[in-house]
């Protein structure tokens, strides 16, 4: 009799925790429904009233359908529906884009010369007002040199946006910048790069262009730069020249988490030759750590000194427009061996 008395109060136990874990996922599941409606309903002025409509219809059915497992089946229903609606949203590359993203670059590979089109080389007064400059590149694979990375932070440790640049001697640097594709009048939303409000682009620019913007003109951003070991390079920037045409004929979705500034990066690389998984991936304000402990950065110096000494918005700022401007910046560098400056902190 005991044993049976247990029986059924273990049997109970788990059908409490079964309903509730069926009523969280529900839950989760239609706020991510609320949030589909509420970043990507077609009618950009209607899009508080759907997501609120779809709130009060779900909550109703809750109270309203019994026995629950009805409420449950209505509002899951629902929840499909949105989620096969969401699915089949289409990225553009046509759309009344801010001026900085307006135009999409792309490449010519002919043997071992690459020719870059649309090549950002902005004249900047501000962030905000600037002169509009687009040059084509031809680079020697031959004279690939060496990789950088550039890593911005604007408020959050945890936070970071980076930036590879390719040095081919005299043949210039290049840069890759992945980022949103806002429209005009958009702003950058963390949670609306979960979903489908934002169309993906890679920048293609001058140093004096994506480095300075942030050094020197964004209020608040703290750059650093590194070198690279990066054996690799020549597959690389080949590979982001790949990412660069597909962009460029077809677009594609922005995603906060799947296809951002850094994971974008690792999905240019066939899966068997991607690097294993790490948090800082997504955590990327920490990236230069990881890379650090992987030897893709000098570990010639503790981290906290190279990252200390690799610090310049203060050579970048002192450099401004400069035709040296590359130069300048890496002066003081540990990985450049050239003269010695005072560190920016």
């Amino acid at each position: 009799m005991t044993n049976h008395a247990s029986s059924r109060g273990w049997l109970r136990i788990v059908l409490r925790t079964g309903a509730f874990a069926s009523w969280l996922g529900l839950l989760v599941w239609s706020a991510w429904s609320f949030g589909a409606l509420w970043f990507d309903f077609p009618q950009e002025s209607l899009r508080p009233w759907a997501a609120i409509a779809y709130a009060i219809l779900a909550a109703l059915g809750v109270a309203v359908f019994h026995p629950r497992w009805r409420a449950k089946l209505a509002v899951s229903m629902a929840n499909l529906l949105i989620m096969l609606w969401w699915l089949n949203l289409q990225p553009r590359q046509y759309r009344d884009w801010k001026p900085e993203v307006a135009v999409t670059p792309h490449a010519v590979i002919d043997g071992n010369r690459v020719t870059l089109h649309h090549v950002r080389n902005f004249g900047y007064r501000s962030e905000t007002d600037f002169t509009p400059r687009y040059e084509t590149r031809r680079v020697d694979l031959d004279k690939l040199r060496g990789v950088n990375l550039f890593v911005t932070y604007w408020g959050s440790p945890w936070i970071a946006h980076p930036i590879l640049s390719y040095d081919f001697g005299d043949d210039g640097r290049i840069c890759f910048s992945i980022e949103t594709r806002p429209e005009r009048g958009e702003a950058y939303s963390a949670l609306g790069g979960l979903y489908r409000m934002f169309e993906l682009i890679y920048i293609v620019a001058d140093e004096r262009d994506v480095v300075r913007l942030r050094s020197n003109f964004r209020e608040g951003e703290d750059v650093y730069l590194y070198r690279l070991n990066a054996p690799r390079a020549r597959q690389t920037f080949l590979e982001s020249i790949r990412a660069v045409n597909e962009l460029h004929e077809r677009p594609r979705w922005y995603n906060a988490i799947t296809h951002n500034c850094t994971t974008a990066i690792r999905q240019q690389r066939s899966a068997s030759e991607r690097a294993p998984w790490d948090w800082r991936m997504l955590a990327n304000g920490f990236g230069d750590q990881w890379l650090y402990e992987t030897g893709a950065l000098d570990q010639s110096l503790p981290f906290a000194r190279l990252k200390q000494l690799s610090h310049i918005n203060r050579r970048a700022r002192a450099a401004d427009d400069a035709a040296d401007f590359s130069e300048r910046i890496r002066e003081g560098l540990p990985e450049y061996q050239s003269k010695t400056t005072s560190p920016d902190r």
